[in-house]
């Protein structure tokens, strides 16, 4: 029987977090745990009453890159960070979630994809269409947003060949980078 309520864990000063459901205290890696068995939870201020449910994510993220699980890249931290007060801030929540979703939805063909890569497929390919995938949701997702922008007409015209050579400039990148992957898988394998 699935809860239709989202479990309340109660942070304290203390920062000891109290899971009401079970009447126990929990830590960051429970609540890690948690996330990854699809238990749906709020975190609230056991003082004020006020939802915290992003900060402690946050601060779970926090804990699983300082443990060495390096998951976010430094580059795309630098690009997140960069989003804060900008005026495209209110849609990229909603690119991430989507990018996420799509992400999730094909990671059983993604892993596929990478075993027979790790055997001797090709990578290159794989990446680039999934690059392409990712690129072309984003590209969608502004061009919904532009008319709120001012100017869509003008500036589709005008950005479109700068969009083209940034999208090949992204390419080159990941082309390049996946001939390191490859050295490196290459180099592992030898060594085995």
């Amino acid at each position: 029987m699935a809860k239709s309520e989202p479990t309340i864990i109660k942070k304290y000063a203390n920062r000891r977090l109290y899971h009401t459901g079970t009447s126990t205290y929990v830590t960051l890696d429970d609540l890690a745990r948690m996330v990854k068995d699809g238990e749906e939870f709020v975190v609230v201020d056991a003082k004020t009453g006020e939802e915290i449910t992003r900060v402690v994510l946050g601060q779970i993220i926090f804990d699983q890159e300082n443990k060495g699980q390096h998951l976010l890249p430094i580059a795309f931290l630098r690009q997140l960070i960069g989003f804060y007060g900008d005026s495209i801030q209110n849609i990229v929540p909603s690119y991430l979630e989507t990018s996420l979703a799509a992400f999730t939805r094909d990671q059983d063909k993604l892993r596929e994809q990478m075993t027979k890569a790790m055997q001797g497929g090709v990578t290159v390919e794989i990446v680039e269409d999934a690059a392409r995938r990712n690129m072309d949701m984003f590209q969608e997702a502004m061009r919904l947003w532009m008319p709120f922008q001012g100017g869509a007409g003008e500036a589709s015209t005008e950005a479109g060949p700068a969009k083209s050579g940034d999208n090949e400039k992204e390419l080159n990148a990941l082309r390049q980078q996946l001939k390191d992957m490859q050295k490196t898988i290459d180099s592992i394998a030898g060594k085995e």
